[in-house]
C-alpha cells in the first residue's frame, strides 16, 4: 500500500503548525509584548510569513565587497590557501593576482573594515566597493596570515558599521545568515543554522576553531558576516568544504570573539607579535579520572619560560586565565591570543593536586618545534 499522499498531507500539517509558532513565537505584529530586559526579535512578518528583511536592510550596508590587485613570484605548482574549495577566488595571469571577496565594517567613524588576510596579502592596491555603489582605495591597517584576519581602512562618509555580538554564547542549532559577495554577482544573503562549533584540523591554519554553518557561503564570500538573529556578527565567514566549487552545505567563519582579540592588537600595534612559551602539549589521554579535562604537556624545553615557571612534562593544564581549557586545540588558539610580555596563568593537575603556574610568553624562536 502506498502511503506517500498521507505522508505529504502530514507533513504539510507539521509545516504550518511549526510556521504558526514561529509566526506566534518571532512575530512582531499587533499586539505583541516584549518583556522588560528581552530584545525585541528581529524577525518581522511579511504578507503573513516570518522574515528577516528587516534586520537584512539594515546591516548589509555594513557588508562591502573587497578586491586586491598585486603581484608575487610565479611558483610553478603551488597551491594557494583557500583557492578551489575557499571562499577568496583568486585570479591569476603570470606574475600579477586579483582576489574577491568581502568585509564588514565594524568603526564606520574611522572607517575601519575587517576582513580575511588571505585577500590582502599580496595586494597592492586594495578597492571597497559599497552597496550604494561608491568604490574607495583602502590602506592596510594590519594582517594576521596564521588566523587569515585582516584590518583594512577607508575614508568615507556615512558609513554604517555593525556591532560584534559574543560567539561564545552562539550554540549548535542557533539560526544565523551569511551576507557576502559570492562570485561577483551582487550581495547575497543566504541562511541556515549553527552545525558545529570549535572545528579544527582543516588544514586551513595553524590557528583554527570555527563555527560551522549550513548557511551557503561560495568563493567570494570570504570575509564577510555571520549574523544571529539580535542582528550581531558573531563570525568572520572563511571556507567551506567540498569537491570542487559546489558547497554541500558545510561551510565555516571565524568566532568574532577571537576576530575581536586580534582585531584589537591590529588597531593599537598595527601587527600580531605572537610569543611562545617553550613547551610542547597534546589532547587528554591519560587513565586519570574521566572528570578531567585539559591538554597534557608532553616536553619543556630547557630554558624556556615554561620551564622557568615550573610547568613539568605529565603536568595536565585545565584551566587557563581562569576558564576551563578543553583541549590542546583550545590551548593553542588562547595562547596565540597572546602578545610577548602577557602572562598566562594555567591551573594544572598534578599527581599531588592542582597548582597554579604563572607564565611570561617570551619571543617565538621561528626554528623551535614547540608552542
Amino acid at each position: 500500500m502506498d502511503n506517500r499522499p498521507d505522508f505529504i498531507a502530514s507533513a504539510v500539517r507539521i509545516a504550518l503548525h511549526v510556521s504558526a509558532a514561529i509566526t506566534l513565537s518571532l512575530g512582531l505584529g499587533a499586539g505583541a509584548v516584549a518583556h522588560a530586559g528581552v530584545p525585541l526579535p528581529v524577525v518581522a512578518e511579511t504578507a503573513g510569513m516570518p522574515s528577516l528583511a528587516t534586520v537584512v536592510k539594515r546591516i548589509a550596508p555594513s557588508v562591502v565587497n573587497i578586491e586586491g590587485k598585486g603581484r608575487v613570484a610565479a611558483e610553478p605548482g603551488t597551491k594557494r590557501r583557500h583557492a578551489g574549495n575557499g571562499v577568496g577566488p583568486v585570479l591569476r595571469a603570470r606574475d600579477e593576482i586579483r582576489t574577491f571577496g568581502s568585509g564588514v565594517v565594524f568603526d564606520a567613524r574611522r572607517g575601519f573594515i575587517v576582513t580575511n588576510s588571505h585577500l590582502i596579502d599580496h595586494a597592492d592596491e586594495i578597492t571597497v566597493k559599497l552597496i550604494d555603489g561608491r568604490a574607495l582605495p583602502a590602506r592596510r591597517v594590519g594582517a594576521d596570515p596564521e588566523t587569515d584576519v585582516a584590518v583594512i581602512q577607508v575614508r568615507a562618509d556615512e558609513l554604517t558599521e555593525l556591532r560584534f555580538g559574543n560567539s561564545d554564547r552562539v550554540e549548535v542549532g542557533d539560526f544565523v545568515f551569511a551576507i557576502g559577495n559570492p562570485q561577483k554577482i551582487g550581495q547575497t544573503v543566504t541562511a541556515g543554522i549553527v552545525s558545529g562549533l570549535h572545528r579544527a584540523n582543516m588544514g586551513l591554519g595553524p590557528y583554527e576553531d570555527f563555527i560551522q554553518t549550513d548557511a551557503g557561503i561560495y568563493p567570494g564570500n570570504s570575509g564577510g558576516a555571520l549574523v544571529d538573529l539580535g542582528g550581531d556578527l558573531v563570525g568572520i565567514n572563511s571556507a567551506f568544504i567540498a569537491v570542487g566549487k559546489s558547497n554541500p552545505g558545510m561551510s565555516f567563519a571565524i568566532p568574532i570573539n577571537m576576530v575581536r582579540s586580534l582585531v584589537d592588537q591590529m588597531l593599537e600595534f598595527g601587527d600580531i607579535r605572537r610569543g611562545a612559551l617553550g613547551f610542547i602539549y597534546d589532547d587528554f589521554t591519560s587513565t586519570w579520572p574521566r572528570n578531567l579535562v585539559g591538554a597534557v604537556v608532553r616536553a619543556v624545553d630547557p630554558r624556556s619560560a615554561a620551564e622557568r615557571a615550573g610547568l613539568r612534562p605529565g603536568d595536565l593544564v585545565t584551566e587557563l586565565g581562569g576558564t576551563p581549557v578543553r583541549d590542546a586545540a583550545d590551548l593553542q588558539i588562547r595562547l596565540a591570543l597572546l602578545r610577548v610580555g602577557e602572562i598566562a596563568e594555567f591551573a594544572v593537575s598534578r599527581r599531588g593536586g592542582t597548582v597554579t603556574v604563572r607564565a611570561e610568553m617570551a619571543e617565538r624562536d621561528p626554528a623551535a618545534r614547540s608552542r
